[in-house]
């Protein structure tokens, strides 16, 4: 099965945000590379939050380039099985922590949000990764910074997209 179809039947399971999902499905039926970075028209991105239910705490990355705290992930790359273990590696890479686990159940959110030409938006299918006992962050070159913090100090450090997946991580918890 190839990443798109992938993402298709990811997207018709998920059974929230239903116009945003058929945005999604729109895109992918129009654009037949849409999971890959060179769709100008823009793209299927995957990302993770990274949680520590029981020291009650998200990893955030400071973004290099956006110079924000935001979840973990990016573009899908041609090994990516599917978006899910696009998510995983990105959450993984940027982490440095081996041994995330997805939360179950498929993707927490969608949010799609505008990005600086060429392209012009992500399409971005959201999880929670779980982080395994006494793990250990590492800053990875895509980030300024990698630090816990604890559910309620996110609002005030990251934007509103950042609030609304973890309301969603924590609800599915």
């Amino acid at each position: 099965m190839s990443l798109h179809d992938d993402a298709v039947l990811v997207l018709k399971r998920y059974e929230d945000q239903e116009e945003l999902r058929g945005t999604y499905l729109d895109h992918l039926a129009a654009h037949p590379g849409g999971v890959w970075k060179a769709c100008h028209a823009g793209h299927i991105t995957a990302s993770a939050l990274v949680v520590d239910p029981s020291r009650g705490q998200v990893l955030l990355t400071l973004h290099k380039k956006l110079r924000m705290w935001l979840q973990m992930g990016g573009h899908c790359e041609p090994a990516d099985t599917s978006l899910e273990a696009a998510a995983l590696r990105e959450a993984t890479e940027e982490s440095g922590i081996p041994g995330l686990t997805l939360l179950p159940g498929g993707p927490v959110r969608l949010d799609r949000h505008p990005i600086p030409p060429p392209c012009h938006c992500h399409f971005d299918v959201q999880y929670a990764a779980l982080a395994p006992s006494g793990a250990v962050e590492t800053i990875s070159d895509e980030s300024l910074d990698v630090r816990w913090f604890a559910y309620d100090e996110v609002a005030e450090v990251a934007d509103d997209s950042v609030v609304r997946l973890l309301e969603a991580t924590r609800a599915r918890l």
